[in-house]
């Protein structure tokens, strides 16, 4: 598939093969028209540069706010006038407790994050479908708290995970069979997996997610997060070696660090760079000792979140056969909105799910639910039965999954497959359409734009940190609902407006929100791509 192969390579190939000159479609020229089709996509640009202009204002205004954050640290322990109790002596209306928090990052909340504190974590009261009634905060003028106004909004919502639109029809397509079975069980377990916790629509999930990816046996979670970082401390360990995506999700790291095993990273999506480090390792062995590792696991994601790229996975599962390591991939963002069925990027990127030895997902995104799974080998889930943290303890990540969430993900896994209707394959079709229409318009905009086509996240890139409030708040003076993202969920100079396609989005709302978009980045300048200045 084109995400799955480099994008100027396979240009390159296709130029070879079908020519640059266009003819009129003759019948059987199916495959050709739509490889047409690709090529009048305008390309986006994961590894856009920035402007040394750009890269001189964005570095000066983090410059500018750490200078002036300084200023007012000092100016508030000199005159003991300041919000911030952790900038008074000890003795000044303060216990004498050590530090909860490294400087920096104290610092960092305290005079960045918090100026444009507004743009984040805005409080809705709807279902997060297309459109979402935003409730309206302002700032206490005595605490500098965010209050409710009492005032709503509705706005276009380009921010939220409800890839397959579960949320616009819920009612109509899994509401019945999901509300009859708050009757019939609990609403929780109450228990963990290994205890109490397992039903039988826990099992009858099981099934159905391990049918739908093509793995033996599969286990299900309460939470995406806690799925990784609860597994991976189950597979390795002392002795192990994990080779690790550098851009992997942060789930996937705090479960790497918990294992005990020694980590490496390899250059993001780049089958080459994996190789490399996969050549070294095998040769070298464990340091010190040289002993050959027990086992190399190797970790990538099927679409990275905050990159809206698609994993380059059959590159990748080539190479991690040919050094005998084990792959594991992650699907959260990928399953359910990925390939010609919802398989996700195995079916899209034409791999076998056998050479893939662990496949993890969440419930989260496409199937309108919570919670996570892993699906390999039965082999390698009976033994997660017994030895994984997020089986066998009952705390905030572990809990069973409830059994309504049950219900929910096997009618939306029975919507995907198939259930008599076209339902299904018109709800990924219409994603994949909205996607690539609206990361069309994006690009042809002048925005520096990262991800491939028929991924549902796009990124678009804002550099410079006082841009990052100013598109926010801009975009919601025009009604549109948009997640915004900087340091440290990216580099310091990344930060962007992360947007999320939905098949419950019309065109005429992705048109009007392109126009919208269009008219803010003016007025912002981020058109990166026509000229350097924005």
């Amino acid at each position: 598939m084109p995400s799955c192969l480099g994008r100027s390579r396979l240009r390159r190939r296709r130029r070879a093969k079908f020519g640059r000159a266009r003819r009129a479609a003759a019948p059987g020229d199916a495959m050709r028209m739509a490889a047409d089709e690709v090529m009048d996509r305008p390309p986006t640009d994961n590894e856009a540069e920035m402007s040394y202009f750009t890269e001189f204002t964005t570095y000066f205004a983090y410059m500018l706010l750490i200078v002036v954050g300084h200023f007012r640290d000092f100016w508030g322990r000199a005159s003991g006038r300041t919000r911030w109790k952790t900038l008074l002596p000890s003795g000044a209306g303060r216990a004498k407790l050590a530090p909860l928090f490294k400087s920096w990052e104290n610092f960092y909340t305290r005079r960045l994050y918090d100026r444009i504190i507004d743009v984040f974590n805005r409080p809705i009261c709807s279902s997060p479908s297309a459109w979402i009634t935003v409730q309206s905060r302002a700032t206490d003028p005595a605490t500098k708290e965010l209050e409710k106004t009492g005032k709503t909004q509705r706005c276009l919502n380009l921010g939220s995970y409800n890839y397959l639109g579960f949320a616009d029809d819920w009612m109509a397509t899994c509401g019945p069979p999901v509300l009859r079975t708050v009757d019939d069980w609990p609403i929780s377990c109450g228990s963990s997996r290994s205890d109490l916790g397992t039903t039988a629509l826990h099992r009858t999930l099981e099934e159905r997610v391990a049918a739908f990816v093509g793995k033996e046996d599969a286990v299900v979670f309460n939470m995406g997060y806690g799925t990784n970082s609860t597994t991976v401390p189950a597979l390795v360990g002392k002795g192990d070696l994990v080779v690790s995506d550098e851009l992997n999700h942060a789930s996937i790291v705090n479960g790497c660090r918990a294992s005990g095993a020694l980590i490496r990273s390899f250059k993001h999506n780049d089958a080459e760079a994996l190789e490399a480090v996969l050549r070294e390792a095998v040769s070298m062995g464990a340091p010190r000792t040289r002993r050959p590792w027990k086992k190399i696991l190797v970790m990538v994601e099927g679409i990275y979140s905050m990159e809206g790229e698609i994993c380059n996975l059959k590159a990748i599962a080539a190479v991690a056969k040919r050094y005998k390591a084990y792959l594991y991939l992650d699907e959260a963002h990928s399953i359910g909105a990925l390939g010609a069925n919802g398989r996700g990027a195995c079916e899209h990127c034409g791999v076998d799910p056998k050479d893939v030895d662990i496949l993890m997902g969440t419930f989260t995104k496409s199937f309108g639910g919570m919670g996570g799974y892993v699906a390999a080998s039965k082999a390698v889930v009976d033994h997660l039965r017994v030895a994984c943290p997020g089986i066998l303890n009952h705390d905030a990540m572990s809990p069973a999954v409830s059994p309504v969430m049950c219900a929910q993900v096997l009618r939306a896994t029975e919507i995907i497959m198939g259930d008599g209707t076209d339902l299904g394959a018109s709800k990924i079709q219409d994603l994949k359409d909205n996607s690539n229409y609206f990361r069309k318009e994006l690009v042809n905009a002048g925005l520096h734009v990262y991800g491939d086509y028929d991924s549902p996240i796009i990124p678009v890139l804002l550099y410079n940190p006082t841009k990052i409030a100013a598109f926010s708040r801009e975009c919601l003076k025009r009604d549109l609902a948009v997640v915004v993202v900087g340091f440290p969920a990216t580099t310091l100079v990344k930060s962007r407006a992360r947007f999320c396609v939905s098949a419950g989005h019309t065109r005429a709302d992705l048109e009007d929100a392109v126009a919208k978009i269009k008219e803010v980045a003016a007025l912002i300048k981020i058109q990166y791509k026509i000229t350097p200045f924005g």
